[in-house]
């Protein structure tokens, strides 16, 4: 096989619509309000797109910057972080992403085990770099995009403006299988892991979006979360950024997201469980309709099916919100529709079901497998359950990672390798089951599951339970060592919009819905929290670690 036909490069779906749609709007960016209060934006076409990343490529080539460079990016979302992140994706070099909100501990530690060669970033982001360390024994070159200060390297501005229009860059023909980025994960329910990404891998992430959501050229797309912005021109929708904290999608103002949808006309949209929750009871209260929006996708962490049908009465009959399932590791998994989930699943989350996440999709290989918290050597069928029993789900397909960065043991931990049929299998550390349909219901974390005297409790499952109190916002059971036993604590999150009763009252309905059901009957301890500590990324996934400490400090109830 040629290497022409074994090239792929994830940036070349962007010059490719730029050939097909010049002149439609691929990025559009706020930039500010009028004295009137009206939003002004700035943007890129889908040509100028191309053109300035491809400018910006050659600059950065100019400046030393080359394929296979590891170049941490920290730049906050703008028409910058496009052109950029088009860039290095065409040089070939390797993009690394760390959430900045992770923790100046958990950064240091991040970039530490990517060991950049490059560091582009805003000056707040090169001032923490100079005060922290961080990678100063890698690190060959800088790039400052804003104003340059102490700390030496060079400016976007400048290495951009050395490069004339005609300079004629010819984008690097990476092979499927070269690395592409290095994309950390959050570390909600871990250490922070790099996960190798390659060109193949993105590629196949992009291919299946399309065909999942039928995503066609010339949708509006409304990305509130960073990394899937850069799948919108790659699809060749219009990316509108909004005006919001991206690290905070829990606190945005739901005006303005709405203000953007009117805006635009806002087809596709994606935002996490607690940015959707938050809109949409905003948009009840307020009688507020999106009737040009056709899907919404909501990733991170379970969507309540209170949350599902509330957003759904701002949509059209036709539109839905669809809630994938997936990892940083691996996405999408699987995908199901809230039509579907309001109209048959939900009823069975509510006794203790789980969560239906849908059925695989296409090219994905999903198996079931016995739980265990050790590696697994090989790969076998004697390691499968049967349908309808919950074990730990593994997956294998072309949008699957294969390793991750710099953890040789996390990688072993976390894959399953395959040495009759090749390639591994990748552990989810999710637990769940598959139905009689062939539907995934996902059941909570292998690592929160709560191991006590008369049998394992899985999470999902018995919260799904206690959540159908309507005072109730959200659950979480966690494992309290007691007197050399387990106790099973539920934690409780109450609804501050529609509490009505006292906590001893709800503590009182909670244990006996719980009395009902097998699964909950021996769940005794019920503590109430102001307000569940979540990751920074979604805000939305639950640290159950945290609450479990917490909860063996409390007094029990």
């Amino acid at each position: 096989m040629s290497d022409a036909i074994e090239a792929v490069n994830i940036a070349a779906h962007l010059p490719a619509m730029a050939r097909h749609q010049p002149h439609r709007q691929a990025v559009v960016f706020p930039h500010g309000r009028d004295a009137a209060g009206r939003v002004s934006y700035t943007h890129f076409t889908f040509r100028q797109l191309d053109d300035e990343s491809d400018r910006i490529a050659a600059g950065l080539i100019d400046y030393g910057i080359t394929r296979g460079m590891r170049t941490v990016l920290m730049v906050t979302p703008s028409l910058d972080f496009f052109a950029l992140t088009f860039a290095l994706f065409k040089i070939g070099a390797v993009p690394v992403m760390i959430d900045p909100g992770m923790g100046i501990k958990n950064l240091g530690q991040c970039l530490a085990e990517a060991e950049p060669e490059a560091f582009i970033g805003i000056p707040k982001a090169h001032v923490a770099r100079w005060l922290f360390r961080w990678a100063n024994g890698t690190l060959k070159q800088l790039v400052t995009v804003g104003r340059r200060l102490f700390w030496g390297g060079d400016t976007l501005a400048a290495i951009r403006g050395r490069v004339n229009a005609n300079h004629g860059f010819k984008m690097a023909a990476t092979r499927a299988d070269e690395v592409a980025a290095i994309l950390f994960t959050s570390g909600s329910t871990g250490v922070p892991k790099g996960v190798v990404y390659t060109h193949g891998i993105f590629d196949s992430q992009v291919k299946k979006l399309k065909a999942i959501y039928n995503i066609q050229p010339g949708e509006i797309d409304l990305p509130t979360f960073p990394l899937f912005a850069l799948f919108a021109p790659a699809l060749g929708m219009t990316a509108i950024i909004p005006d919001m904290d991206a690290t905070r999608p829990a606190n945005v103002d739901p005006a303005m997201i709405g203000e953007c949808i009117e805006n635009f006309g806002v087809t596709n949209m994606f935002g996490s469980p607690a940015l959707i929750n938050r809109i949409s009871r905003y948009g009840v209260a307020k009688g507020i309709k999106f009737p040009s929006l056709k899907r919404v996708i909501s990733a991170g962490a379970p969507v309540s099916a209170a949350i599902l049908e509330r957003f759904s009465k701002m949509l059209e009959p036709d539109a839905q919100i669809f809630t994938p399932y997936g990892a940083t590791e691996v996405l999408p998994v699987a995908s199901i529709g809230s039509h579907e989930i309001l109209n048959d699943t939900a009823a069975r989350t509510k006794t203790g079901g789980g969560v239906c996440v849908g059925k695989p999709v296409m090219g994905i290989e999903l198996k079931v497998i016995r739980i265990t918290d050790e590696p697994i050597a090989d790969w076998s069928e004697d390691l499968l359950v049967a349908n309808g029993e919950i074990g730990e789900i593994a997956v294998r397909g072309e949008n699957v990672t294969r390793e991750y960065y710099n953890r040789p043991e996390s990688t072993k931990l976390g894959k399953i390798p395959d040495s009759k049929n090749g390639g591994s299998y990748h552990r989810m550390g999710d637990v769940g089951y598959r139905d009689d349909t062939g539907r995934i219901w996902f059941c909570g974390r292998k690592a929160h599951r709560v191991i006590t005297d008369s049998g394992t409790l899985f999470t999902i499952p018995c919260e799904g339970i206690f959540n159908t109190h309507p005072e109730v916002f959200r659950t979480a059971l966690v494992g309290v060592p007691r007197n050399e036993t387990t106790e099973p604590v539920l934690c409780v999150e109450l609804d501050s919009e529609s509490r009505h009763q006292t906590e001893a009252t709800i503590r009182t309905e909670l244990l006996k819905i719980g009395s009902q059901y097998e699964l909950t009957r021996n769940i005794k301890t019920i503590l109430f929290h102001p307000a569940f500590p979540v990751d920074i990324r979604h805000n939305a996934k639950i640290f159950r670690e945290k609450l479990a400490v917490w909860a063996a400090a409390s007094k029990p109830m």
